[in-house]
């Protein structure tokens, strides 16, 4: 059997080495997974209880539209509820969109480099990724405005940015929509938004109010600690949301998911509480790799890249021995650097003794 040759050359991939993975490896007791972004508070106590109040109905479909969810999502957010659409993780609502909206040939505009999640999707359609070089680990937004044709459909801006961690503004996402032209779709990708605390952040629903042409994407998955049960969501105009809808698979989220994630948002309490220790978190990172000789990415959310200026590739198999897993920037094409999510306070100290002993046993890239 043959594939279609629009996905022969896709890689396939590849997430954060799994903790039971590296303690069997390496016969190590103790192990600090750093490397996939997830909360390392958890999530709310209610989004746990409400999923244990979901057993009863495990032998029960879901309900296909979600429709407590969206009525808890509309009203955090002040949308109308035919604005909003889920997924499994906002994962899937990449993939919805490119589904929905790319035929062969089409073009679609995304940064080098980002999310591989966009170019993975948008290839399976038999679309052409235009890939506008980072400036300084940021999207180069000018570059990407002269990047759009006619034959444009959708451009994606992750915002803050993976793996970079950097943010634009919203004066310049707001330049940049201004010039964009009707017929492209904008998906703005705010996973990590919740993290945010510089007061320059884009309020993207407020601009899907002023632009047809403009999605944000967003999940459950980062600050609310929901990770396992994949379950994210996309806000935008009603007719682009219908489109999407239309390619939707029926059942796509869990009762488990909606349950927990109707809780989770109500609960603003934790997510306040996650944001402030991610800030004091990524502070004391910054401060230890200043301490260290090392530079990194202005970071907006949960996690920092930073050059530690040695082949990654040596440094991650360090760390790993220590039973530390970050990303290694030698998978995502930054050969000096790594990507570290930023975690409670022991592990954050956990991991800085880790690096400074790697760092002395490592040479420095000539």
């Amino acid at each position: 059997m043959q594939p279609k040759q629009t996905i022969v050359h896709l890689p396939v991939y590849q997430p954060g080495k799994p903790i039971e993975e590296v303690k069997r490896e390496l016969g190590l007791k103790e192990v600090i997974k750093l490397a996939s972004n997830e909360n390392p508070f958890g999530s709310s106590p209610k989004a746990r209880a409400a999923i244990e109040d979901e057993l009863s109905n495990i032998s029960l479909y879901p309900d296909g539209g979600a429709v407590e969810l969206t009525a808890a999502v509309a009203n955090h957010l002040d949308v109308q509820t035919n604005q909003i659409i889920f997924g499994a993780g906002s994962d899937e609502v990449i993939l919805m969109l490119a589904r929905a909206f790319l035929v062969q040939g089409d073009e679609t505009v995304m940064a080098t480099h980002t999310f591989p999640q966009y170019k993975h999707n948008c290839e399976i359609e038999g679309a052409i990724s235009i890939e506008v070089p980072l400036r300084d680990g940021t999207h180069d937004l000018d570059a990407m405005l002269a990047a759009i044709t006619d034959k444009t459909k959708i451009v994606w801006i992750c915002n803050p940015n993976n793996p970079t961690g950097t943010m634009n503004t919203d004066a310049e996402i707001k330049t940049f929509l201004a010039k964009v032209p009707a017929h492209v779709l904008v998906v703005l990708d705010e996973a990590y938004c919740e993290y945010n605390t510089t007061g320059e952040y884009p309020n993207s629903i407020e601009l899907i109010g002023q632009y047809r042409n403009v999605i944000a994407l967003r999940t459950f998955s980062k600050i609310y600690g929901l990770a396992s049960l994949r379950i994210g969501y996309g806000v935008g105009h009603p007719d682009v949301i219908r489109s999407i809808n239309q390619v939707r698979e029926p059942f796509n989220t869990t009762r488990f998911a909606q349950a927990a994630a109707v809780a989770a948002i109500k609960d603003q309490d934790f997510i306040n509480s996650c944001r402030e220790a991610n800030t004091a978190g990524l502070q004391y990172l910054t401060e230890q790799f200043d301490k260290l000789g090392l530079t990194a990415f202005p970071a907006h959310g949960n996690f920092i890249m930073v050059n530690v200026g040695r082949p990654a590739g040596a440094v991650f198999d360090g760390l790993l021995r220590k039973g530390i897993i970050v990303r290694g920037g030698h998978q995502l094409d930054f050969p000096t650097s790594i990507r570290v999510t930023i975690g409670n306070r022991e592990q954050n100290e956990k991991f800085i003794a880790a690096l400074t002993a790697v760092l002395a046993d490592v040479a420095v890239q000539a």
